[in-house]
């Protein structure tokens, strides 16, 4: 028997960081993951692809829980590796609940960084300033 989720998604909120009892640190968040399916057109006779999202829970545990706590923000795209696993609970209602999330054993932050500072995004010759000029046979390819 085979239990392996492999999920690419933006986070829908920052990661909520907490400690066990015994001091285990545990991290929760949710990801957006968009599902494709085909969608009929009986006027057009043409099939398009519709666009629908889910939304996945996921749960880190220890190190990996305070990485996700430290660096993932909501928006930011992310690879996540893990187990699926099903859980019941009452709830604050007294009816029983079930929950899927995702047990995750590896995460892969995706895209640049989205912290950088004014200054690095300036470009590098504004506007006014004069720029050597070279000549085509100074460029080397």
């Amino acid at each position: 028997m085979y239990n392996k989720a492999f999920l690419i998604g933006n986070l829908t909120r920052d990661p909520e960081l907490r400690y066990t009892t015994s001091g285990i640190p545990v991290a929760r968040f949710a990801i957006a993951v968009n599902r494709f399916r085909r969608k009929s057109e009986a006027a057009a006779g043409e099939e398009t692809r519709q666009q629908d999202v889910d939304f996945i829970n996921i749960v880190a545990w220890r190190r990996l829980a305070e990485i996700c706590g430290e660096y993932l923000k909501k928006g930011r795209p992310v690879a996540v590796e893990g187990r699926l696993q099903i859980r019941s609970y009452t709830g604050k209602d007294g009816q029983k609940k079930t929950m899927a999330e995702v047990v995750a054993d590896n995460m892969q932050m995706l895209g640049g960084k989205r912290d950088e500072s004014a200054e690095s995004r300036k470009p590098i010759a504004e506007s006014g300033t004069q720029e050597a000029e070279t000549a085509d046979d100074e460029i080397p390819f």
